[in-house]
């Protein structure tokens, strides 16, 4: 999606800065060219010759530079430029853009550009909830500045709250969001589960299983890389929210559903979770306590969990134009997925074998069947990431939007 795209990268002078060199290693990565303009604050936190080692251009930095502006100028280096990216985005320079000041080579850039911008907003917690920050802002959205973040969490300052600025693969999805306006899968609503559910047994204990949620994360993931406009729901995984994804928590399989209810309309809705069968029928409102020697284990009693994709298969209304569940098998597997496949009332089932010995449940490989009313399809082995991107793929051809 990024493959000879034109990012003109605009650092200025906060801690945040050093994001900008894994900002610009992945935009690289994914075939962008980049060149970088820098404030005279933004030369504190990173070097010029860092930026122009991973662009491999040369990085500007003087307004009244006379070789630059012979060779280029600032009015052709900031429209030459697909999308200007500020990251950081200072309090300071948010507040020179809204003010249309133009007191170096960073703010002429941006007044004298008629391309897009998106802002990655990085600052102190009160200076972001300052008056004057938040007017900024609402005089640059007004203008058509696109913002990705900030994010909450610990600062550099020793305070806690919004302001950090968002990792760079946040600010590559929202760059691969703009320029997704023409991708495979643009304009569709994608619904993706992942992970475990934890069935609470008592405060302390529950009943889980052993599902890593990579595949699920992988496959929301590649969905938004096609374009989709993704919702995942996930139970408790130690993974990293995918970037350009909206992220919804739970735990239980009876939440899980509830947020998938709450997540339509959608037009695809891949339900890659691991949902536990059952639960407890009566959670304990206390721990339950070890009996005494000799006495009697405590017993359990079970209640069936709601059937998640059988709900959403078969709703009358509303219902996703493709539902694709997972089956989890450790025998026959293509044989027990296509009558699964009948029994749910989805279109795709997924196929993989989780036996011992294959590595599929927190492993970084599968091996998929895919069963449609057409028959099976047998995947090689591949990784979790190829299997999402391979799904994307097929996915758009079924909507007819063939993907790279």
């Amino acid at each position: 999606m990024l493959a000879g795209k034109r990012i003109l990268l605009i650092v200025s002078g906060g801690i945040a800065a050093y994001k900008s060199l894994e900002l610009v290693r992945r935009l690289r990565e994914r075939g962008a060219a980049v060149r970088c303009a820098m404030t005279t604050s933004a030369e504190q936190f990173v070097t010029p010759l860092s930026l122009q080692a991973l662009t491999e251009d040369k990085v500007y930095r003087d307004l009244f530079s006379l070789t630059d502006e012979s060779e280029m100028g600032h009015i052709n280096l900031s429209r030459q430029a697909d999308l200007i990216v500020v990251a950081p985005a200072t309090a300071n320079i948010l507040a020179k853009m809204a003010g249309g000041l133009a007191d170096d080579l960073a703010t002429t850039l941006l007044l004298a550009t008629d391309k897009e911008v998106l802002a990655a907003p990085a600052m102190n917690v009160r200076m972001w909830t300052h008056a004057a920050t938040q007017a900024n802002l609402d005089i640059l959205r007004q203008r058509g500045v696109r913002f990705v973040g900030p994010n909450e969490g610990d600062m550099a300052c020793g305070e806690y709250g919004p302001g950090r600025m968002a990792e760079p693969l946040e600010i590559v999805a929202a760059i691969e969001s703009y320029f997704g306006k023409g991708a495979p899968l643009a304009g569709l609503r994608a619904l993706v589960t992942s992970g475990p559910t934890y069935e609470a047994i008592d405060p302390v204990r529950f009943i889980g299983n052993r599902s890593s949620g990579k595949q699920g994360h992988a496959i929301a993931t590649a969905l938004a890389r096609a374009g989709a406009a993704v919702t995942l729901v996930c139970g408790p995984v130690a993974l990293p929210d995918p970037a350009g994804v909206k992220v919804v928590r739970i735990e239980s399989a009876r939440e899980m559903l509830a947020a998938c209810e709450s997540a339509l309309p959608a037009d695809i809705a891949v339900f890659a979770a691991a949902v536990a069968d059952w639960r407890v029928a009566q959670e304990a409102p206390q721990k339950i306590k070890k009996p005494a020697e000799g006495g009697a284990a405590p017993t359990l009693s079970f209640a069936e969990n709601p059937d998640i994709l059988a709900s959403i298969a078969g709703l009358k209304q509303g219902r996703p134009a493709l539902v694709i569940g997972f089956a989890a098998e450790t025998e026959k597997v293509a044989e027990h997925a296509a009558a699964k496949r009948a029994r749910k009332g989805c279109d795709w089932i997924l196929a993989n074998d989780v036996s011992a010995g294959t590595g599929t449940f927190g492993g970084d490989a599968n091996t998929i069947h895919l069963v449609t009313e057409n028959g099976t399809e047998d995947w090689p082995r591949l990784t979790k990431q190829q299997v999402a991107e391979r799904l994307a793929a097929r996915i758009g051809d079924h909507f007819g939007k063939k993907t790279t």
